[in-house]
């Protein structure tokens, strides 16, 4: 008689604790930082739809299949998203090894013929209606595996040493190396600024930081000097020295992207209402050059809102890592501002003309599939931080 008065109670205790739990879990989420990245997500999905109307700028419901897989594409994402912030960062890292060979068996498939040649890079994955950017998966599980190496310092020593470095070296030549292969000037870059940027907050040797740096400058005249650039890329570095010197040839990306950021002056000439927009003259405006959209039909305003809500996640997160207690989950949120930052930095950049065209997305802004999840997985990552390991509250 006992027991059985005893069920219920007990099971509405349980139920109360759950939702006291998942309560108490969405207060520690860091919603300064998910709503800047839900706002970023939001315009970014206007200008996609903009971006893919039909070229005589018709009606806005003639591109609703591409902005419906924009969205379940955002779905699926902020579910990734949400789902990572609730597992224990520690979890996390120690699937880092899985997520990084992953990565590298990946990125040697890409060269097989499982890889699919798109705007010029094989880097893709093609299986029937499925593809997968392999790459895009490299940056977060560099960040696992870097933060780890770099974060755990073994007995006795308080920072990482020289043979964290060394191994840190061996650990991001693989990925870069094979993405080299394909090419993508763009990807490598990024993922040479995140070690970089890791290395430099992780207490290593300042001589190695210098070093790195050093090296990375040398290397880049080297290239130069040698002339080890493909065609197509010193055109592109040309062009940025001179747009005006090919605008119907190398120099044709930048010079349009120019017009459509100029023409929409401080207001711009409003959503769907892009001339450079719809009559498709800038190549690859839902992905690559999407700011370009932004910039002619929300003019100054609205590009400067972006580039705002750019700063808020980036301080956000910064913000996350310096009230972090331990050294891993610090570096795991400064491998992620780094990424964000730097990408974000190219190609805003690239849309105005002062930076090479080099083919990244807009982070949480431009079209895409795997890109957006890789997003929206790091921040996870990040959110997981702030809910478990902050020294400090809102």
């Amino acid at each position: 008689m006992i027991t059985n008065m005893g069920g219920p109670p007990r099971r509405r205790h349980d139920l109360g604790r759950t939702l006291s739990s998942a309560a108490g879990g969405a207060r520690r989420l860091d919603w300064v930082l998910f709503g800047s990245v839900l706002a970023l997500a939001g315009i970014g999905s206007l200008l996609v739809w903009s971006a893919t109307l039909p070229g005589d700028g018709g009606n806005p419901l003639d591109s609703v299949d591409q902005l419906v897989r924009h969205l379940v594409h955002l779905g699926v994402a902020a579910a990734v998203c949400l789902l990572v912030a609730a597992v224990d960062y520690r979890t996390t890292r120690a699937y880092a090894p899985i997520v990084y060979a992953v990565t590298v068996v990946s990125l040697v498939l890409v060269l097989t013929p499982l890889g699919a040649v798109i705007n010029g890079s094989r880097g893709w994955i093609v299986i029937g209606g499925f593809q997968f950017q392999p790459s895009e998966l490299a940056k977060v599980g560099l960040i696992l595996v870097l933060a780890t190496l770099l974060g755990e310092p073994r007995d006795g020593e308080t920072r990482p040493m020289t043979r964290d470095v060394l191994y840190c070296l061996l650990v991001v030549a693989v990925p870069l190396g094979l993405v080299m292969l394909q090419p993508d000037l763009g990807t490598s870059l990024v993922l040479c600024a995140i070690f970089l940027g890791m290395l430099s907050l992780s207490g290593a040797p300042v001589v190695w930081v210098a070093g790195m740096l050093s090296t990375g400058a040398l290397g880049a005249l080297a290239v130069w000097w040698f002339d080890l650039l493909e065609p197509y890329q010193v055109d592109r570095i040309a062009t940025l020295m001179d747009p005006a010197a090919d605008p119907q040839g190398a120099g044709y990306n930048s010079a349009q992207a120019l017009i459509a950021v100029g023409s929409g002056g401080f207001e711009g000439t409003g959503l769907f209402q892009g001339e450079q927009t719809h009559g498709r003259f800038v190549p690859e405006q839902h992905t690559d050059f999407i700011f370009t959209v932004a910039g002619e039909e929300l003019g100054f305003v609205g590009a400067a809102v972006i580039i705002a809500l750019f700063a808020v996640v980036i301080w956000r997160v910064l913000r996350i890592a310096r009230g972090c207690d331990q050294p891993y989950p610090r570096l795991l949120c400064v491998g992620v501002a780094t990424w964000f930052g730097f990408q974000s930095f190219i190609n805003i950049g690239m849309g105005l003309g002062i930076l090479p065209v080099t083919g990244l997305p807009l982070p949480f802004v431009s079209y895409g599939g795997t890109a957006i999840v890789a997003n929206m997985f790091a921040l996870g990552l990040v959110l997981s931080v702030n809910s478990r390991d902050r020294g400090f509250e809102f």
